[in-house]
């Protein structure tokens, strides 16, 4: 979870600096909101919180989002990310299993 948390916060970062960053909106709030997400889930688990489940739940649709959005994209950055986000995304449903 947290190299997803590192891979959003970067995507996020090096979005604001792309040419057209009108497309890029949408983008930049789904890292956002992910990186937020998946910060607060992995410490939940840390601390075995055993309420977890419904976080862990919406961290994976969260993650899936995230994924589905910066694979719409060219750059790099956003490359990275979607594959980091499936990754974040199948650690969720392995642990939900």
């Amino acid at each position: 979870m947290n190299n997803c948390v590192a891979h959003c916060n970067y995507c996020a970062d090096a979005c604001l600096d792309t040419e057209d960053i009108k497309i890029m909106v949408d983008c930049i709030r789904t890292d956002r909101a992910c990186a937020e997400v998946c910060s607060t889930t992995a410490k939940l688990l840390a601390a075995n919180y055993e309420e977890a489940k419904g976080m862990v739940e919406y961290c994976h649709s969260v993650c899936k989002k995230c994924a589905d959005e910066c694979g719409k994209h060219d750059h790099q950055q956003c490359k990275d990310c979607a594959d980091a986000c499936r990754k974040c995304a199948d650690a969720c449903a392995e642990n939900l299993a």
